[in-house]
């Protein structure tokens, strides 16, 4: 009896040992479901998240990417904006999307401004993400109202020096883009100018076309057309040199040296997603960017065509979360 009890013990901890090992070790099918569901992919629409309103640049190139990887996938990718906080709502709401693929981010500079103006932020700009690809540079756009006796960003200078703290700039708020561009202008240039936030670019060029603000640094999207119809004065760009869909406009950098401002728009998938699918999707939309139709699209919007490789976007991603950080402080810039 006793040798019978120690037998059935003995096959107790066995059973019980292989069944805590198989626990640990993944199952076959397991292992493969990464690849199977790479090689079904997609077999469900997409929701691609914009972290802006409809009618802005993220949401304009958004829905330029969504149409190309809906045509190239065979599935409908759908944008889905989530606007307020500068895109940080939208954000946050993409850190908790399970990572099978099928939620992805299409978002931009304000993904790794926010962190550094927000003192609670529910998501790592680089850990909770993967990237997936760049899809276009959007160099922002220093313009001014006609009115200003300023016809170059020379002149801006010696006009501002000439008047400190008289000279007002205006933004899409405090802390966006157009805002930290600016105040990175002053650091460099030396120069006083007073900041007036909006509650958005849009706002802020209405009253630019009013000429009750009269100089900016904001996204060349929606300023390009006030530009080429004549109502505002576009001076420069803020690229490193001068960018194809404005070449006529010099860089701010050729008066200012080092000066660079560029506003990326990519596609970020949750850390986590299969590998496979962050390179198919990739694939797509490099395929895409290479078509001299949509680029020709992107720069009548004043946006530059990139693509590349995820680990390049991921680069990209590093260096500016360190280089707005710097800004952020340097500016005392705070949203809350």
């Amino acid at each position: 009896m006793k040798a019978d009890s120690r037998s059935r013990s003995r096959r107790a901890i066995a059973g019980l040992g292989l069944l805590l090992t198989s626990s640990l070790i993944p199952h076959p099918s397991s292992l493969a479901w990464g690849a199977q569901a790479a090689s079904t992919y997609p077999e469900r629409p997409i929701r691609l998240i914009v972290g802006f309103p409809p009618g802005g640049a993220a949401d304009i190139l958004g829905r330029i990417a969504a149409q190309r990887l809906t045509e190239s996938l065979a599935q409908q990718v759908v944008v889905d904006n989530r606007g307020g906080a500068g895109g940080l709502i939208a954000t946050e709401i993409a850190a908790r999307a399970n990572p099978d693929g099928y939620t992805m981010l299409f978002t931009s500079i304000p993904h790794v401004i926010n962190p550094h103006l927000y003192r609670k932020v529910a998501y790592d700009a680089v850990k909770d993400f993967v990237p997936v690809v760049q899809f276009v540079a959007v160099p922002l756009m220093m313009a001014s109202h006609p009115s200003l006796p300023a016809g170059s960003v020379k002149d801006v200078i010696a006009y501002a020096k000439g008047r400190p703290g008289q000279v007002s700039y205006g933004s899409g708020g405090s802390g966006a883009s157009s805002h930290l561009a600016m105040e990175l202008f002053k650091t460099m240039a030396g120069v006083d100018l007073v900041h007036i936030p909006y509650k958005g670019v849009g706002p802020m060029i209405t009253d630019m076309l009013a000429g009750q603000v009269k100089l900016t640094i904001s996204s060349a999207v929606p300023l390009s057309p006030q530009v080429r119809a004549g109502r505002l004065r576009g001076l420069a760009v803020t690229s490193p040199g001068r960018s194809p869909s404005f070449p006529d406009l010099p860089a701010i950098a050729e008066t200012v040296p080092g000066y660079e401002v560029i506003n990326w728009f990519g596609i970020l998938a949750l850390a986590g997603t299969p590998e496979a699918v962050i390179t198919r999707i990739n694939r797509e939309l490099n395929a895409a960017l290479a078509s001299p139709e949509l680029r020709k699209r992107l720069a009548v919007q004043g946006a530059d065509a990139v693509g590349g490789t995820s680990e390049e976007f991921g680069k990209r991603i590093r260096a500016d979360l360190e280089k707005w950080g710097r800004v952020v402080r340097e500016s005392g810039a705070r949203v809350d």
